[in-house]
């Protein structure tokens, strides 16, 4: 998301003309004593010991920035918690081997961030001795350091004038200022991040984040939002037209793609398990899993894992029994994943499309990293 210094949204406001459909003006006096006093007040008195608030440091609030993405925050606690355990320094994990990052960030998805976090850890150990840049541009030219955990790292570690707009922004100012427009659209992130800009204290700038970010996930929650103790209730619209969770508006989303999977649970005689590790630019890359793919038209789901082992790893295979079913949801399309047992009738496995394999026995797959849907079957494999 665009984000830009509290200092120049005034005047971005007056040339893009009134808003006759929502004439929100961040500059009223009022509205901005609402902001700017009574929510920093209430949250000094409501604010939670959270571990990451604890020994703030740059590095700190980088890697809570990039779990807390998509992710809440009792959640992130316990990853959180042992990542910092296993990694107590940037140069810790710079040095650390990419499958002991991988492994410790398994299950909070997105495993494109861990292999980012992990090149500008390797990058900034290199090149700034171990020390993040303090310039929101420099920041933002870090792998994986988008516009968003730019601001934050600037905001809460170097309390540089940006503001932050999560989901928890979006709904706070959805309600305080009724847009009855969807919120994902383009044209209301850009409002929202305008009257953000303008009514953040330029030099409170992290506590202002952490506060209307806060009184989002405490306060003006999705549901039964507790409107009586919001300390912007005397300035909220929606709270006035009795429709507080009305908002935000959010058009119905596209149906997401659904795919069939196949996988193989190969063993050998050693009775060891056959895993494959994804390429490092493929989807969940540089996990692994076990070996298989998607089911093309008018094949078995056993067809299907015969010719994806064939196609991956240059074996033949007798596909056995079904060992389990996962469903599970990405960010942009679900899966069916049916799991079978194979044995080799030809050939010994060779990476054709994958950047390596293992055979591992049944106590030490967990060794690995998996994708949730993987771990499933380690599961059921387990049991």
């Amino acid at each position: 998301m665009n984000t830009r210094s509290s200092k120049a949204p005034a005047r971005a406001l007056k040339k893009s003309g009134p808003d006759v459909t929502n004439p929100f003006d961040p500059s009223h006096p009022r509205i901005r004593r609402a902001f700017r006093k009574g929510l920093l007040q209430w949250f000094g008195r409501n604010k939670r010991d959270l571990p990451w608030r604890r020994r703030r440091t740059p590095y700190r609030v980088w890697i809570s920035e990039l779990m807390l993405q998509q992710t809440r925050v009792d959640q992130v606690i316990p990853y959180y918690v042992r990542f910092m355990k296993r990694f107590p320094s940037l140069k810790a994990l710079a040095e650390a081997p990419r499958h002991d990052v991988l492994k410790a960030w398994e299950g909070l998805g997105y495993y494109a961030r861990a292999r980012h976090m992990h090149e500008t850890a390797r990058r900034l150990v290199q090149s700034r001795k171990g020390r993040f840049p303090a310039s929101y541009e420099e920041l933002k030219s870090l792998p994986g350091i988008g516009a968003y955990t730019a601001s934050a790292i600037g905001s809460l570690a170097f309390n540089l004038p940006l503001a932050v707009v999560d989901g928890n922004v979006n709904r706070v100012m959805a309600r305080v200022t009724a847009l009855d427009e969807d919120v994902r659209a383009p044209r209301s992130r850009a409002l929202i991040q305008e009257w953000v800009d303008a009514l953040m204290p330029p030099k409170r700038a992290g506590m202002f984040n952490e506060a209307i970010m806060e009184l989002g996930a405490l306060c003006c929650t999705p549901r039964n939002p507790d409107c009586p103790h919001c300390p912007l209730r005397r300035i909220c619209r929606a709270r006035q037209q009795g429709r507080s969770e009305s908002y935000p508006v959010r058009n119905p989303r596209k149906v997401r793609p659904h795919k069939e999977v196949g996988a193989g649970i190969v063993r050998n005689r050693k009775g060891e398990i056959l895993i494959a590790q994804r390429l490092e630019d493929s989807m969940l890359g540089g996990l692994w899993e076990f070996p298989g793919g998607t089911r093309e038209n008018g094949e078995t789901f056993k067809q299907c894992v015969a010719r994806e082992l064939k196609e991956e790893l240059g074996i033949e295979v007798s596909v056995g029994r079904q060992v389990a079913t996962v469903r599970h949801a990405y960010s942009h399309f679900t899966i069916e994943l049916h799991a079978f047992f194979g044995r080799i009738r030809k050939g010994r496995p060779r990476c054709l499309h994958c950047a390596d394999y293992a055979w591992a026995p049944v106590e030490r797959l967990r060794e690995y990293p998996f994708s949730r849907a993987d771990l499933y079957i380690v599961e059921r494999l387990e049991e």
